[in-house]
């Protein structure tokens, strides 16, 4: 175990417990999970690019054009000087210098680990037209300034245009929905767990995307509400499994 605490870099908001970010999340139930002792450091997001650069954090991905793209969650760990982007690596990264700790990546599995991932991403992207305009309410004021005017110059158009609105929206919520179902499908029925009874990192991704929506819908939302019930209440379940892996509430930055 760490005889230092493992610095975990995340974005604050103003939403109750202060963390937010999916990515950020798989994270954060990962150490809470293994019992590893961790510092939050906040960052706020237009100034993401600058600290990590600064701490020598690779680009969690590389863009088309080929510039780095840098962004949440990123670890430090002081015992070992290691300093880890991109919730996969981390995931991995802690499973081998913490072998003693609960498995998120299998022996063998990271493949299979970042497919699942992959294929994940693709089947709930009907999230998008809604949770990006309720993220950028949450969000502190710097990184709200920054988050809207990056998805604006992403989407062409005004954030608060987005979101459909009448018909189109019921449409676009339904393809929302059926996204999970697809994904509900791939799991064996009667096992907890997308790998059985043992939680890895494709079940954290479900979760923290589930605290994602909590977080920026509010979690007496309508839309939250709904999402509760979707799958028989299959992954509001999966959140309360991993309630006790969640930490105590995080406080934030002091300064707005």
């Amino acid at each position: 175990m760490p005889t230092e605490p493992i610095l975990f870099y995340d974005i604050p908001s103003n939403a109750p417990g202060v963390a937010w970010s999916n990515n950020a999340w798989i994270i954060r139930y990962a150490l809470n999970l293994k019992g590893l002792a961790y510092k939050t450091i906040w960052v706020e997001f237009s100034e993401i690019a600058d600290t990590l650069k600064a701490i020598g954090a690779e680009p969690s991905m590389i863009r088309k054009d080929g510039s780095p793209f840098y962004s949440i969650p990123v670890i430090q760990d002081p015992d070992t000087g290691t300093t880890v982007s991109e919730s996969l690596r981390i995931a991995a990264y802690l499973d081998a210098a913490y072998p003693e700790t609960h498995k998120l990546v299998p022996a063998g599995t990271y493949t299979l680990q970042k497919g699942f991932r992959f294929g994940y991403d693709s089947a709930t992207g009907g999230s998008i037209p809604f949770i990006m305009p309720a993220v950028a309410r949450i969000l502190r004021p710097r990184s709200a300034e920054y988050f809207v005017r990056a998805r604006e110059e992403e989407f062409q158009k005004k954030l608060t245009e987005v979101t459909p609105t009448g018909e189109e929206r019921e449409v676009a919520w339904n393809k929302f929905k059926m996204g999970f179902e697809r994904v509900a499908k791939w799991m064996k029925e009667g096992e907890p767990y997308i790998m059985g009874e043992s939680i890895t990192y494709s079940d954290l991704v479900i979760a923290a995307e589930m605290q994602w929506f909590r977080a920026a819908f509010g979690k007496e939302s309508e839309e939250w509400k709904d999402i509760e019930t979707w799958q028989g209440g299959r992954w509001a379940k999966l959140v309360s499994d991993l309630k006790k892996y969640e930490g105590p509430p995080e406080e934030g930055p002091v300064d707005n």
